[in-house]
């Protein structure tokens, strides 16, 4: 069984950071520098859960270009389960009730190995491929037709 929450304890934010850790830093070999930044205490965080145990994170911030998805991370034998799925779709669903996120663009730097899962969900490429923390990226943009009407 899947769940996901917004992380509201310390406790479950050294979870987040952990898996982080796991993922981004030990596997990925992104440099701890660039992992960890000065939006982690403005970033809405969340932690899912797979059978009690918990096995991915995410986090999403408003910045000067939109709404910004970031940081999922699923932990290795909890892939392929529908974690980052049920990650994704908490994550929208939290900006969609958030009163000052309304409006706004979505977006996200999607790893190359994870742009069908963002595509899943309204997300399309925009623009080249590009490298950050030495792995290839894609910006990808929400195509939501309701927001195009906000833009004219």
């Amino acid at each position: 069984m899947i769940e996901v929450w917004r992380i509201e304890t310390e406790e479950n934010q050294q979870k987040a950071f952990q898996i982080r850790e796991k993922v981004f830093v030990e596997e990925q070999k992104v440099p701890p520098s660039l992992e960890y930044d000065a939006h982690e205490l403005v970033a809405r965080h969340f932690l899912a859960y797979l059978n009690g145990q918990a096995v991915g994170t995410a986090r999403w911030r408003k910045t000067e270009n939109g709404i910004k998805l970031e940081r999922f991370a699923v932990l290795p034998e909890a892939r392929g389960m529908g974690v980052g799925q049920a990650l994704v779709q908490t994550v929208m669903n939290d900006i969609d009730a958030h009163r000052h996120a309304s409006g706004y663009v979505r977006y996200l730097h999607a790893q190359k190995e994870a742009v069908s899962l963002y595509a899943r969900f309204g997300f399309e490429i925009e623009g080249e491929e590009f490298e950050e923390a030495g792995i290839a990226h894609f910006k990808m943009i929400w195509q939501n037709p309701d927001l195009a009407l906000l833009n004219l």
